[in-house]
């Protein structure tokens, strides 16, 4: 049988109004289209449901029937639809965050704050993980969302970049490159340097920026936590490169950092699972993370260069 809610809810009109005009009057809809659409139903099932008078409209005993049952599951129905619509718009429960470790430091903690003031019914994990890991524990739906250094594959993957930074030289204070305010790419040429390791989502990017502006320069230590760059540099093993993220520097290191011209940025991006909608607690928080690195944004255009 091929009949519409909307036909069922205009024939229990009708019943409880004993009157086409009245019925529309009471679903706004007009008296023609009452009474089309009864009889739309009527063949849909193959049965007289009303008998029509001039004066009235009567329910045949299957139309009695009928209406007597679709009253109680058309209330149902909608005390059903309404309860979930209260479920689907819900703000509590657990939500679980990966992200890489200087994220996790120097973002992440603003988002945490704003979100438990925000949504005190939603408890947010972070999981503080290498980009690898993040990646994966996102694609396990190990994790609600992650955020990465992007661009990813494209297709597997919904996204949404949130916040572009710099690449920035760190080096001794003593250094020769440390005297200018900004540093060309090409002064790193045949500089020793110590990096993260391939697990950072920044590793990648700086070797395209090394081979971009034509730098040779001796990689001579790939260390995997990214505090570990700064007694290295200290240390005099050799110069680095890290996001503006990363800052501020530790207190009281004989460090500094210096725009490298051209500026070559990297792009902090939300990535979930495709074809998967976020719970309205993960929507929630994923909007949380986006407005948090927008107003980091904005201070930075505040701020004097560094």
């Amino acid at each position: 049988m091929n009949y519409s809610l909307r036909q069922l809810r205009v024939f229990v009109a009708v019943a409880q109004q004993g009157s086409f005009s009245q019925a529309g009057q009471a679903i706004g809809l007009s008296q023609s289209a009452v009474s089309h659409s009864i009889k739309e139903l009527e063949a849909a099932i193959g049965i007289r449901l009303l008998d029509r008078t001039t004066r009235e409209v009567i329910l045949t005993s299957a139309g009695q029937q009928l209406a007597t049952r679709l009253e109680h599951l058309l209330e149902e129905l909608h005390t059903t639809l309404l309860d979930t619509r209260s479920f689907g718009q819900q703000r509590s429960g657990t939500v679980r965050v990966a992200a890489s470790q200087t994220i996790s430091a120097h973002l992440m903690p603003q988002c945490l704050a704003a979100s438990q003031r925000r949504y005190p019914d939603i408890k947010v994990t972070l999981r503080d993980r290498p980009q690898q890991w993040v990646v994966q524990s996102v694609r396990d739906a190990e994790v609600d969302f992650g955020i990465v250094v992007g661009p990813l594959a494209a297709g597997e993957f919904a996204s949404q970049p949130i916040l572009a930074e710099p690449f920035l030289l760190l080096c001794r204070q003593d250094d020769a490159l440390a005297q200018a305010e900004t540093v060309c790419w090409s002064l790193l040429n045949g500089r020793t340097m110590v990096l993260q390791d391939y697990a950072s989502g920044s590793r990648v990017l700086i070797d395209e920026a090394l081979k971009q502006q034509q730098v040779t320069a001796e990689i001579v230590q790939e260390i995997g936590h990214p505090t570990t760059l700064y007694p290295m540099v200290e240390a005099g093993i050799g110069i680095s490169i890290l996001p503006a993220l990363a800052l501020p520097l530790p207190a009281g290191r004989p460090l500094t950092v210096r725009r490298l011209q051209p500026e070559i940025n990297r792009t902090l991006t939300l990535i979930h699972r495709k074809n998967r909608s976020l719970s309205p607690a993960a929507e929630a928080i994923w909007q949380v993370v986006r407005q948090q690195a927008m107003l980091l944004t904005q201070q930075r255009q505040r701020m004097p260069a560094f």
